[in-house]
């Protein structure tokens, strides 16, 4: 029997999981958590054979440190992410905390318990779409540090002077990031940049 962890903030999506599931003969949830800290936690008290995670969760844990956080407990455990999240950003750090696959939401039955068994097994899934969004992040040159910070402060609708005295730098300074900033994300303008680094998941809107 293949034990399975859910986890998703959303109970209506975690309900129509367990139904799915608990249909095959060899499957069955034996947990569902709403948050990261629920899922360490349960993970820890049930050791299942998988957990599904989604991204995008309340509190203090992130699915992706979610993640981390079982790994590093448990370096065996085998996860995949379950998400809407197609951002290169995203897939490249759910992969890095240890997610042995990623699956978006839109999956029909057929593909989420296709890649539930694939990662029962310890075969890896990754759908065309992510796998060409993961090349595209392993390709481009990444941000540095710093000019994250920069676009996080462009993103909050700053002038290069407030991007600069929120950093203690200078205008002329953050001026110079520009340029570097436009050309890794192939963006015309510090908007444009800011929009795309939010929608690959670099940076988050609030």
């Amino acid at each position: 029997m293949i034990t399975v962890l859910l986890v998703d903030d959303h109970k209506v999506v975690r309900t129509g999981l367990r139904v799915i599931i608990n249909t095959q003969a060899d499957m069955r949830v034996v947990a569902e958590a709403p948050d990261g800290e629920t899922a360490v936690r349960l993970n820890r008290e049930l050791r299942p054979d998988i957990v599904t995670m989604d991204l995008r969760l309340p509190g203090r844990l992130s699915g992706s440190q979610a993640i981390s956080a079982i790994k590093l407990e448990f370096p065996a455990a085998k996860i995949v992410v379950l998400t809407t999240l197609v951002g290169d950003e995203h897939i490249y750090r759910a992969l890095q905390a240890g997610a042995l696959g990623y699956v978006l939401k839109e999956a029909d039955e057929a593909e989420l318990i296709a890649a539930l068994r694939a990662t029962a097994a310890g075969r890896r899934t990754l759908p065309a779409i992510v796998a060409e969004a993961l090349q595209r992040r392993l390709a481009n040159a990444p941000l540095t540090a710093r000019e994250l910070d920069v676009l996080r402060h462009v993103a909050k609708g700053c002038s290069n002077r407030e991007v600069g005295d929120a950093l203690g730098s200078t205008e002329t300074t953050v001026k110079g990031y520009l340029p570097s900033i436009s050309g890794k994300l192939d963006a015309p303008d510090r908007t444009a940049a800011a929009i795309i680094a939010a929608q690959r998941g670099l940076i988050t809107l609030d």
